[in-house]
């Protein structure tokens, strides 16, 4: 499984994407990818992590944007030196893709600024990888 990884004001966020085709049916457009992140703070601050911004893009170069507050209905706080992990998911409706966004992230003092989440590559497990 791939890892894809981008650090921003010394908070790493770590993605791995994977194909899931038990949720998937390629006879009607429907393709599915969970992706596992994993955000540590190697800040010296606590943070929280309060809403996210993603760009969706299949193979056809249609583009989906995403906000929302938090994710996976949290809004973590995160320690120095502690990790905050989830999982969600991605549907497609072509056989490859890619992702990429950012945190809005909340420092003690009231400070907002942002994190990246790296691009990530959506492909078919016995396709070879290509960035689209």
């Amino acid at each position: 499984m791939s890892v894809y990884s981008a650090v921003t004001h010394r908070i790493q966020v770590n993605v791995s994407p994977e194909y899931r085709p038990e949720q998937s049916a390629p006879e009607t457009g429907r393709y599915f990818w969970s992706y596992t992140v994993t955000i540590s703070n190697q800040s010296d601050e606590k943070v929280q992590l309060k809403s996210r911004y993603w760009k969706i893009i299949d193979a056809l170069g249609r583009m989906q944007e995403v906000r929302g507050p938090g994710v996976v209905g949290e809004e973590p706080v995160i320690e120095p030196g502690a990790s905050y992990e989830y999982t969600s998911g991605c549907p497609l409706a072509t056989a490859s893709g890619f992702m990429l966004g950012s945190y809005q992230m909340q420092a003690p003092d009231g400070r907002w600024f942002a994190i990246d989440i790296p691009a990530f590559s959506l492909d078919l497990p016995d396709q070879r990888r290509v960035m689209n």
